[in-house]
């Protein structure tokens, strides 16, 4: 290098390197412009009418390259490189050796970029091209100018020729793209046709840094800095794993995808914006399913977001997996192999379902990285965050939620969000740790209720009339899961077990097994589901399963107690196997007994025939509640209970009597006193005894039971 290019200042930035490019692009048609000169084509006239052996002599001619160097060239070209050498150094970014980089693009391949922006730039590009091209209405750059002016040989200008072959870069990537001339006539070789720069290109250039405008409802960038939300271990153990990939001293330096899955809100979208922040890099979001919408256009629309990741330089996140193992969308997924191959670097994939395994990643490296809901002590952190500033003492509440709910962390702010928007809604005072947990629930319910119907809990201990050792056995129960944490975490009682709670109550119909759930989920803040069997038990092999994996799937997002009445009908006894349906029901069997164990929430079987239950699901039970048929002291105390205060009875209703002379268990007392009010309140008459008993006539036709003949002072006669 001379001393004077020693002394050369590195660019300001690249407005300063262009402007340079762009005088060294006049050097080469002032270059061209002479050789042009030097073999001047023959009378234009005469050619458009017949061709001259003048013309004829002049295609044989060999074209010569101007003698000598250019020294105003070969100067400038020297400046250029030094200067762009001492602007890489000073940490000065320049956007044409960026893209350089980006795409693996040669110098020649980036004069070639210089000469289609050139019009993009300045208007007189355009009659400077038309002049070379001898027409005017050849304004844009053909092949063949762009090969006379960066190529001085003829050798040179075939083998420059295969860089603007469709697999080459510039035209793979869409840099630049290759257009028909109007004017020229059909078969013209590819030498006459133009070469036109991508806009998106031209903007990247020129500075620009907002995506392609074709991404607009495709593709977001997340700019924001790191999300705290995110799981930290998870986050160290994802840079570790890019790392190896991708960083310098990787064994192969493949692309890497991240397959991230875990209920909504569980943090997939925040574990990819920390976890790439850490790697110095932004994300670029793309929508699948909107991309999916775009029919024909999303192959090409997903190139363009996947180039758009590399001029941004940063990792991209595809949602809504699933959507990729659509039949439809097989093209689609070609293309985001195709585009992870030639662009990509570091991919997340967010969605709820793992990735099929037969499913491969060709020329990527796969990891499928499941996003679990907090445990105890981060969801304590996430509550105290989410509270901070709502409430006087955020500590106190945070821990007996965390505790409570097993809540994804956006859900945790949203509930928190939710219950502070109720209190100014409805006017009230401070905000209380009720009006969370409500909050919570709802927060909780919204996976569950296409697969099971929510019982909104109503009742309490007093409506409960059992004997004194059952009603212990619920309080347990109750303190079982309030303290589990503690229990099996805290003193180290959970090695190796689930956290989860599966109870069976068995006994008469009406003798309070669900109203004894309600009581549960009420105790400890939760929703009641109760699971639909008729929607969960196929005569399909292998969709009991699926729809058993689908509820305990959408339970362990919802905190939900589930309740499965009439139990016996989905996990009876195990057959002799004499068939394949004996085989297959065994199985639906087995997988429950599976996914019972591994679900850490409260599972409530509820049977009238407990004789009729499998023995492997006693032997697994925490607890088993007998729910007698209530005797007369215990009718009569469920008579008392079942007439609000403000219902108008008759005095002379004797309630003892009623208990003795009508043996029904309480689901069935409650029916009576409801038909009897609506029996009395045409009249506007008290309750008396006459409607109890029409109304209990009623009820024992209804559950096919004998109904025995009252006299009037109460005496049963047949």
């Amino acid at each position: 290098m001379s001393t004077a290019l020693l002394a050369v200042e590195p660019y300001a930035d690249s407005a300063e390197h262009l402007a340079d490019e762009l005088s060294r692009l006049d050097l080469l048609l002032a270059r061209r412009a002479e050789t042009a000169a030097r073999q001047a084509e023959p009378d234009q006239v005469a050619r458009a009418v017949y061709i001259t052996r003048q013309e004829f002599d002049w295609l044989l001619a060999d074209p010569r390259p101007v003698p000598g160097e250019d020294a105003a060239l070969a100067e400038l070209e020297a400046r250029i490189e030094a200067r762009v050498d001492r602007s890489h150094a000073a940490g000065i970014p320049l956007a044409l050796p960026l893209l350089g980089r980006l795409f693996g693009l040669s110098t020649v391949e980036l004069h070639a970029v210089v000469c289609c922006l050139a019009p993009e730039l300045r208007r007189r590009y355009d009659r400077l091209y038309a002049y070379l091209q001898d027409d005017l209405a050849r304004k844009r750059p053909s092949v063949d100018l762009i090969l006379d002016l960066i190529c001085r040989t003829e050798r040179e200008k075939w083998a420059t020729r295969a860089l603007f072959a469709p697999s080459a870069p510039l035209l793979r990537a869409g840099i630049l793209t290759v257009v028909d001339d109007p004017h020229s006539p059909s078969g013209a070789t590819d030498l006459a046709r133009f070469l036109v720069l991508d806009q998106r290109i031209r903007q990247f250039l020129l500075g620009g840094a907002e995506p392609d405008a074709r991404l607009a409802g495709i593709a977001t960038l997340q700019r924001a800095p790191a999300d705290p939300d995110s799981d930290p271990a998870l986050v160290d153990g994802l840079v570790r794993l890019a790392t190896h990939h991708l960083g310098s001293g990787a064994p192969t330096r493949r692309p890497l995808v991240c397959h991230l899955t875990g209920v909504p809100g569980a943090g997939r979208t925040a574990l990819a914006a920390e976890t790439s922040h850490r790697l110095g890099a932004i994300v670029l979001r793309v929508d699948l399913p909107a991309l999916a919408a775009q029919g024909g256009a999303a192959p090409q629309t997903l190139r363009l977001a996947y180039r758009e990741a590399l001029l941004q330089q940063a990792a991209v996140q595809l949602t809504g997996a699933e959507t990729l193992l659509r039949p439809e969308s097989t093209t689609l997924l070609a293309t985001l192999h195709e585009a992870i191959a030639d662009f990509g670097w570091l991919t997340f994939l967010t969605g709820e379902d793992p990735w099929p395994p037969e499913r491969g990643w060709p020329g990527a490296a796969f990891q499928h990285v499941p996003v679990p809901l907090p445990d105890i002590p981060r969801a304590t952190r996430l509550w105290q965050r989410a509270l901070a500033g709502r409430t006087a003492d955020p500590a106190a509440w945070a821990a007996e939620l965390a505790a409570r709910y097993r809540l994804p962390p956006a859900r945790i702010r949203t509930a928190a969000a939710l219950a502070e928007g109720q209190r100014h809604l409805d006017g009230t005072g401070q905000l209380t740790l009720s009006a969370v947990a409500a909050a919570c629930r709802d927060q909780s319910g919204q996976t569950l209720g296409a697969m099971a119907t929510r019982v909104r809990p109503e009742a309490g201990w007093p409506d409960l009339v059992l004997p004194a050792d059952r009603t212990e056995q619920l309080r347990e129960i109750r303190d079982q899961v309030r303290h589990r944490h503690r229990v099996l975490t805290g003193w180290g009682f959970g090695s190796g077990r689930g956290a989860g709670l599966s109870v069976l109550f068995s006994g008469p119909p009406g003798t309070g097994k669900t109203m004894a759930a309600e009581v549960l989920a009420a105790e400890l803040d939760l929703d009641l589901y109760k699971v639909d069997l008729s929607g969960v038990v196929s005569k399909y092999i292998g969709e009991t399963e699926k729809n058993l994996a689908g509820i305990f799937a959408a339970a362990r997002a919802s905190n939900a107690v589930l309740f499965f009445d009439e139990a016996d009908a989905l996990f009876g006894k195990r057959t002799e196997v004499s068939d394949a349906h004996d085989r297959y029901a065994n199985i639906e069997t087995s997988y429950l007994l599976q996914q019972m164990e591994e679900y850490d929430g409260v599972v409530v079987l509820a049977t009238n025939l407990r004789q009729n239950l499998d023995e492997a699901f006693t032997r697994r039970l925490r607890f088993i509640v007998e729910f007698p048929f209530p005797d007369a002291d215990s009718r009569h105390r469920i008579w008392r209970s079942v007439f609000p205060a403000q219902a108008p009875v008759a005095p002379d209703l004797d309630l003892a009597e009623l208990a003795g002379t009508l043996p029904v268990a309480g689901a069935y007392i409650r029916n009576i006193a409801v038909a009897a009010a609506f029996l009395a309140a045409p009249g506007g008459e008290p309750i008396g005894r006459q409607h109890i008993l029409r109304a209990a006539r009623r009820e024992y036709a209804k559950i096919g039971k004998l109904w025995p003949e009252l006299a009037q002072d109460g005496a049963v006669t047949r």
